[in-house]
Formats: C-alpha cells, structure tokens, sequence
C-alpha cells in the first residue's frame, strides 16, 4: 500500500520550525542576547553587518558551556532551562523551549566558541548544511561568542522577504535597547559594521534610561512604584505634558522580559483619563513583578505575549498605580515671560523625538505680532482675562515621592499628598482669593499666583462625583417641589431610554409620558434647581457628541455629558466661600489638572517671573 503521509527529514523540519521562531535578523539578536542574560553575564557585546543579513555575533563573559552541551545546544528541544512539565508553569528565564539555536543554525552558517571559567581549552563549533557538523578545540575567551553568518543563505525566498537595511537595523536596535533597559547591572556595546553605536555601561536604573533616551528624560517622566505580595510595579510614565504620537514607545517588561499587552497599556491609558486625544500616546517604561506561577508566557513562538491567571486584577492594579504616580506629582503649568522683552512669549510647542521637556497643554495658539518695551492694557488683559491662549506653558515636576495606598480603585489618591505644595498648600486658608471676570479665581500659593478656572474645576469635581454614582449605584437624589413635565424629541425619548439606567444612578428621577414628554420628579443634587429641563437636554446633546467622537464607554460618557453641563458657568458668581469649598474639593480628586475634555484647570505664574517683571533680580 502507497503511503500518503511521510515523516519529513530532520533538516526541512527545522527549517519549517525556524520560521516560527526566525522571522529576521532581530529575532537572531532576541534569542541570542537573551541566552547570554540567562548565562549571568556581565557585558555582552553585539556585533551586525548589512543590518544583520551579513553577520550577527553576540559575545558574551557568562558561565560559557562543555563540549557536549555546545553540541547538544543546536538539537530541537535541548534546553537547560526546564526539566519537566511543572517548570513551564514558574519559568524565570528568558529562554525555556530549547529551539532557538536550532532554528538559527538551520537557516545559517553558524558558530559557536565557548570556554568555561574553570576549562583551560574551549570548544569551537561550526555548522551549515554543506559541511555539517564540525567541531575543534582551542583557547577562547571567557564566556561564549556566537555568529550567525549569512541569515536565510538556504531559504532564498524567505532572505527575499527581508526588509531595506535601514529598516532591518532599526528593528535590532529596538531589540537591543530593550534588552539593556531591562537589566541595568549588565553593560551592553552595540557595533554596526565596525562603528561603535552604544555603549551603556552597567548602573542604575535611571541612569541607564538616560543613556538609551536623553539626558533630561527624568524631566519629562513621573516614578511610579508599588510593591505588594503578589505583584509590583515599577517605572516612569511620562507627564501628560509629553505625549507621543506613536504606539512605540511603551515598554513594558513582565519579570524582566519585555512583552506587548494590550490589556496593560490601556490600563496606563485610563490613567490618564480624557487627557489623551485621539493618536495620542504615553510614554512609559514599567516593571511589572509577579510569581512566575501567575502568567503563561508559553503562548507564541516568539514569547511576546502573556496570559495573566488574574486578568481583570492586574488591569486594575496597573491602572490605580499609575493612576496615583501622575496624581502624586505637580503637574500644574507654569507661565514663563520672555526674558528680553516684557511681553508673553510664544514659542512652537512641537516637540521634536529628542526634546523631552514638558510641552504646553493643547491651545489653538497664534504668534502674537513684534512689539517693543512693556505690557499694554491688551496684554494685560490677555494675562488675567483670558489665560489659557497665546501663552508657553511648561508642566514642573515635584521631588516628592509616592505614597502608599491600601485600596486599588479609582478612588482619590490627592489625600494622601499633604506635604506636597500643589495640594497642601491649595488647602491652606490663603491671604486673598479673587474671582476674576467671574470666570478665574486667583489665590495665592507659596510660589507664586495659582490662577483656577472655576467651570471646569467644577466640571473635574461632579465628574468623579458622577463616577462614584455610577459605580457604587448609591445615587442621591432632590426631590422636586412640583414635577417638571418637559417635550422632548422622539429621538430624545430612545436616548433617555437607552441610558436611562446610569441617569438614575447619578440622581434623576424620571416617567416616560407617551411619546415625546417626560417628567422629572428629581434630580442630582449638585444642579440648581429651576434648570433641569434644560441640563437634561444639554447632556443629551453632550452624550451625543461624544459618541461620535467614539472614545469613551457609556459610563464615562454620561459622567462627562453630565459634568459638563451641570458645572457652574463663566459668569456665575461665586462667595468667598464658595470659592473655598471649590478648591479644596478640586484638590480632593484624583486628577485636578485637566477636565474629563482635557482642558487645562489650574495655571501658577511663579513669583521669580513677578520679581522680573518689577526689576527684583
């Protein structure tokens, strides 16, 4: 009988199962790099040609191997990382399959030299598909070097596949940057056809996100930390002033190996709430620690992905820590003078790839025309009656560190920030608090004049308060004297009914009469009474808007549509008082920079630029 189905020959197999695992000269890199980690190195060494299509090498000074282990380390399935089913559920090593040198030596004309500390001779093994196997002895170096020579030699069509060089290096120094990011105490030498491209020698950890980044990227980022039992994370996000238009520059590192999860960065990406506009993103790296036992990294060939055994635990983790590491720090803008001539100045507020201090807020800003000598009346009232355009902003940081915190929910983290000036002194009694043109108030703040806008401050507030409703689905109402029957558009009445649920967790009380009139027998206890046909209508109207715009959930959406239009208005005058509880529950949230629309709140002018303005320096 004529067989169909035949056993394929060792060599075509692991030229089949390379393609999993050897996609292009990065992935040489990857896998050669991280087996140099995993043997406790202390410098490794990376050597390319023509972007790696020529020559991969990566030497490296750690425990080096035997004769026999050298040959057993290109057979499929030859690992020292695991011995039995139980240890892929606590891998601790980068490496754990035992196919990655057996793929790259099918596709390759291969070489390994190797000597251990305690050998006085090495062994050197070569490998390609002309010649076989072929191995020597002879004095080498400490540790192992390996070369990948001439990648794809023997699969034509897949060399073909490979990208430009400029692109192909681009990916290996991705690769190798996030290797080095991940282990500080290691230092690395990058060589690209002879010239030295990096060099990061072994230390902390900011000072190697500096070597890899820029010198002044600690201005531009917050730390966030946090250690518990069962996980840690540790790292820098970037300040909501600094973001990015490009998804790539997120590191995330899982025990010290760099892997993509979506599931994690949009748990950073809440964090930052509605500071984000669309094709906008945070930079950040992050350390995420965690018992091996808790995440499977055996998903993918190329182990970039992972499956966490708490999903929705670690998403909520991630995100109050963040969370709280952008609440703990002074994210106020500040307005800077031209130094030369006595007007605001303007400047380009693009931020190049290499320019990491902290960018302005969002405005539509205009270059003011050349003039010479001191402020007229206009520029005056430019200052103080419409602060928020033609200005340079620049967000400060604040040395102060993160607190500890028991509960991992969206709850405020500002309490816990006494002893830093942007809440302390907030709350303390100030010597004046001014409502100017009943859209700013003014009070003085230890460095200077902190200048808050009263509406959106006031949005930020009932929008947490909205947020608490909803989730705790404790809603308080006011019941009104005499029920208010209102005529609402047909489309209206589908709304109120789609969403109806999250309008009586925030406190409206509502009947449906017929087919184009509700009645509104309560409402939230923040909106005035005597406006609440015309708040519903607005937030219908809000809601609308910003499902179109399709970037928030319904709950986040009723919160906002609310807040927004509930919020007391420009123009609306304010007590001493009230001015007072305003501020302080402005400073009680978690995020008392930006509204839910990501419109600035809070602007200080330091008392340096004052001191310039009347001759004191």
């Amino acid at each position: 009988m004529n067989k169909k189905i035949k056993i394929l020959p060792d060599n075509i197999a692991n030229k089949i199962a390379a393609g999993e695992v050897v996609q292009r000269p990065e992935s040489v890199v990857k896998e050669l790099m991280e087996n140099s980690i995993d043997a406790g190195s202390k410098t490794i060494e990376l050597y390319i040609k023509r972007a790696g299509k020529s020559l991969v090498q990566v030497s490296d000074d750690g425990e080096g191997m035997s004769e026999e282990d050298s040959k057993l380390s290109i057979e499929r399935h030859a690992t020292s990382k695991i011995e039995s089913f139980e240890d892929l559920g606590r891998i601790n090593t980068y490496g754990f399959r035992g196919e990655a040198l057996s793929s790259i030596a099918s596709v390759s004309n291969f070489e390994i030299r190797t000597e251990r500390a305690t050998d006085e001779i090495g062994t050197l093994l070569r490998f390609d598909d002309n010649e076989g196997l072929q191995i020597e002895k002879g004095s080498f170096a400490k540790g192992t070097t390996i070369q990948v020579k001439n990648l794809f030699y023997n699969t034509p069509a897949r060399r073909n596949f490979l990208k430009t060089n400029a692109t192909e290096l681009k990916h290996v120094i991705e690769t190798f940057k996030r290797n080095a990011l991940s282990h500080p105490e290691i230092t690395f030498k990058f060589f690209n056809d002879d010239d030295l491209l990096f060099d990061y020698r072994k230390g902390d950890f900011d000072e190697r996100l500096m070597a890899v980044f820029a010198d002044n990227i600690l201005d531009a980022v917050v730390p966030v930390k946090e250690i518990t039992e069962y996980l840690s994370l540790t790292g820098y996000v970037s300040k909501p002033t600094f973001l990015r238009k490009s998804r790539g520059d997120q590191y995330l590192f899982i025990n010290k190996r760099f892997v993509i999860s979506k599931s994690i960065n949009h748990a950073v990406f809440r964090a930052y709430e509605h500071i984000l506009e669309p094709g906008d993103y945070p930079f950040f790296v992050l350390f995420l620690e965690t018992d091996p036992s808790h995440v499977d990294l055996n998903v993918h060939p190329q182990k970039l992905e992972v499956k966490f055994e708490d999903e929705k635990g670690v998403y909520s983790f991630v995100n109050a820590v963040v969370k709280k590491g952008l609440g703990s720090h002074d994210l106020v803008p500040n307005l800077k003078f031209d130094e030369e001539k006595s007007r605001l100045s303007y400047e380009n507020q693009k931020t190049t790839s290499n320019d990491f201090s902290d960018r302005p807020f969002r405005t539509n800003n205009r270059p003011k025309p050349n003039r010479e000598n001191a402020f007229d009346e206009n520029e005056l009232d430019l200052l103080f009656g419409s602060i928020t355009r033609n200005i340079n902003r620049e967000g400060t940081d604040s040395a102060a560190q993160s607190t500890p915190f028991d509960n991992y929910q969206e709850s405020s983290f500002a309490a816990n920030l006494d002893e830093k000036e942007t809440t302390s002194t907030y709350r303390e009694t100030s010597p004046f608090m001014v409502l100017l043109h009943n859209k700013y108030i003014l009070t003085q703040i230890k460095s200077g004049l902190m200048i808050i806008d009263a509406h959106v401050a006031h949005e930020r507030i009932l929008y947490e308060k909205a947020l608490e409703s909803l989730n705790a689905n404790l809603p308080f109402s006011q019941q009104l004297l005499f029920s208010q029957k209102i005529k609402v558009d047909p489309s209206d009445i589908g709304l109120i009914q789609e969403i109806f649920e999250y309008l009586q967790k925030i406190g409206f009380q509502i009947l449906f009469s017929g087919k184009d009139s509700v009645i509104i027998e309560g409402v939230p206890a923040d909106i005035k009474i005597g406006n609440e046909a015309e708040i519903l209508s607005e937030i219908l109207t809000e809601y609308r808007q910003n499902e179109l715009k399709g970037d928030l959930d319904v709950v986040h959406n009723v919160a906002a549509s609310y807040s927004c239009k509930a919020a007391i208005k420009a123009g609306d005058k304010l007590s001493d008082n009230e001015m007072s509880i305003l501020v302080d529950q402005l400073f009680a949230t978690s995020m008392p920079y930006v509204c839910p629309h990501g419109r600035p709140i809070v602007i200080k002018i330091p008392l340096t630029e004052f001191d310039k303005r009347f001759g004191r320096t």
